[in-house]
């Protein structure tokens, strides 16, 4: 769960310092982390596998950087759908203390089953988001086992990891190496200068700081317009006085917006029902 490959715990570093890990974020709420954390307990006491790996034995013998790749998983209801939710970081680290159990923690609230994706970092863009193909291929083989709907999930990326999910969204997960799966109903991407987009786009649901100076809202602006134009609903949420990699935003102007996620993504896969 630390961030960094290979990083050694600090056990004299309290949990209200934990954002010292993370320097590309910000607004790190030890009581957001506790939740998920504790959260993730819940699910070790019942039973429950909390992190899987989703290569294979003999390709991580093969390319032995993918052996901590994985995904943690919090349960939902059962035959519930799912999100997959992909950290960012820069693909230097991988904050899932921050923006992955913590917000995953937040949609299993819902009922929603929901993953967070472990993938290699210091390799770019380009590995990171084939994990994320495989990490969603190996969910879909395994969701009868698993007790999740393969119908109409979601994405959600932050920084770094929105641009993957944004990728994947545009693209389909076989551009990645992965297989050709559905897409998802809803993509909600957090601060991302990702401005790339398809002919075929998910409704996309996005937010982002008013004084973020890494991904400007600007950049947001312009490519929620476009998707607009493409006919594709896509919602910007821009919250003032926050910067870069502020999670659920808990104790800014941004608190609350992932529950106004859920709610996008349920508007998401009613219409999605009835266009079938």
């Amino acid at each position: 769960m630390l961030p960094r490959e290979g990083q050694a715990p600090d056990r004299t570093l309290p949990l209200s310092r934990i954002g010292l890990l993370l320097p590309y974020h910000q607004h790190v709420a030890a009581e957001a982390v506790v939740r998920g954390l504790n959260r993730l307990l819940g699910e070790v006491a019942e039973g429950a596998e909390p992190f899987v790996r989703f290569y294979p034995e003999e390709e991580i013998r093969r390319d032995p950087a993918k052996a901590n790749t994985g995904l943690f998983h919090l349960r939902g209801r059962p035959g519930a759908p799912f999100a997959l939710v992909c950290p960012g970081g820069g693909f230097q680290y991988v904050a899932t203390l921050h923006e992955g159990l913590p917000v995953a923690e937040a949609i299993a609230r819902f009922g929603y089953h929901a993953f967070v994706l472990r993938y290699r970092a210091g390799q770019g863009g380009a590995a990171a988001t084939a994990d994320l193909a495989a990490a969603l291929a190996w969910i879909f083989r395994h969701a009868g086992a698993l007790g999740v709907s393969r119908q109409s999930y979601s994405l959600w990326g932050f920084s770094a990891g929105a641009r993957m999910a944004a990728a994947a969204a545009t693209h389909g997960t076989a551009r990645f190496g992965g297989e050709d799966l559905p897409r998802p109903a809803a993509l909600i991407l957090a601060y991302t200068g990702h401005s790339e987009t398809g002919s075929a786009e998910p409704a996309t649901f996005a937010v982002v700081g008013s004084e973020d100076g890494i991904s400007p809202p600007e950049i947001m602006q312009r490519r929620i317009d476009a998707l607009r134009r493409s006919g594709t609903e896509a919602v910007l949420r821009v919250f003032p006085g926050v910067g870069h990699g502020f999670g659920l935003g808990e104790g800014t102007s941004a608190a609350g917006w992932a529950e106004e996620a859920v709610r996008f993504w349920d508007r998401a896969r009613q219409s999605q029902k009835e266009s079938r």
